[in-house]
């Protein structure tokens, strides 16, 4: 039988699977190939770049996607949000920042608002700004994230929704790349789960095969929360936050060292963007999570989607147990 839950039916979906909108790599050629594959595939508006959004929903095509948005990014260039909003998409998926601000203009524009969070703090936060469907996203997600653990989170922020906010959806994300744990996330309180690493390692994906490569042969224990990446491309997180990649020569040589880092930034950055365009998996960030050890193929999204809720549907329905 079907998986429904209240995000299919409310999102009019098949699955419930959303793609995580990832900087660089969700574009619009991913987030179609989810959505028609019966999830809700998000664009990856990132550090915000007009014309690469405009070109990324171009391609998508004709199917609905979401864009999601790191917020305090955003909010440097809050008319970006507008360019997306004429566009009319499924979503706007926000992380990392002060929502609030941008709420109204989503309510306005009849677009559904989802906030990625954290903490439960964070949730409570998001409640109040009218979010219609959280992410509590654990620390074994790839990219940006911060402390809390998915198995502890999910359930935490399931019961305050509970408490006070019922209508309100809840996505887990973080180590999230199977069938697995689509079934594990629905059982603990879950609506529907967000996968990025996973869908990162698509045909889809805007990565470069040499990074892909260097993931397949990587496993969870390989990888590390660190910032040193982040100062290599020049931004400036907040301190909160830090990103999950998978360990290579570069991150092992700067990982401990970052006021170094900062301190020789304009010799390192144009090293290290020149690393990225030529696929340097030595240098560029293979930026996964936990469950890159769960990936062994760079597969079409349709077939990753596919195959985690027949797993799911299997393991909810009939107890079994899939071979892996």
């Amino acid at each position: 039988m079907p998986i429904t839950t209240r995000l299919t039916r409310r999102l009019q979906i098949a699955h419930p699977i959303l793609s995580a909108p990832m900087a660089f790599a969700a574009g619009g050629r991913l987030a179609a190939a989810v959505t028609n594959a019966g999830g809700l595939g998000f664009i990856g508006g990132g550090y915000g770049d007009a014309g690469w959004l405009e070109a990324e929903f171009l391609a998508a095509g004709n199917s609905s996607v979401g864009c999601g948005f790191i917020t305090w990014s955003l909010a440097k260039n809050p008319q970006l949000l507008d360019l997306v909003l004429e566009r009319k998409p499924a979503a706007v998926f926000l992380s990392f920042g002060e929502s609030k601000p941008f709420a109204s203009r989503m309510a306005k524009a009849g677009v559904l608002f989802i906030q990625q969070v954290q903490t439960l703090v964070d949730a409570e936060v998001a409640i109040d700004a009218g979010a219609a469907v959280i992410v509590a996203q654990g620390a074994e997600a790839g990219g940006h994230g911060e402390k809390r653990a998915t198995m502890t989170l999910v359930p935490e922020v399931a019961d305050l929704i509970a408490r006070r906010s019922p209508d309100t959806l809840l996505c887990a994300a973080g180590g999230i790349a199977d069938g697995r744990g689509l079934a594990a996330a629905l059982m603990l309180g879950a609506d529907g789960v967000v996968v990025g690493s996973r869908l990162w390692a698509s045909a889809e994906a805007l990565v470069h095969a040499n990074i892909h490569a260097a993931a397949l042969a990587a496993n969870g224990d390989q990888t590390v929360r660190q910032s040193v990446t982040d100062i290599a491309r020049g931004y400036d997180w907040p301190a909160r936050f830090n990103i999950r990649v998978a360990r290579n020569a570069f991150v092992d040589q700067w990982h401990g060292r970052e006021d170094q880092m900062r301190a020789q930034a304009a010799i390192e950055q144009p090293k290290y963007a020149a690393a990225v365009a030529a696929g340097d998996a030595g240098t560029a960030a293979v930026i996964v999570g936990e469950a890159v050890g769960l990936i062994h193929a760079i597969e079409p999204a349709a077939v990753i989607i596919q195959r985690m809720v027949h797993e799911a549907e299997a393991l909810l329905n009939r107890g079994t147990t899939i071979a892996y």
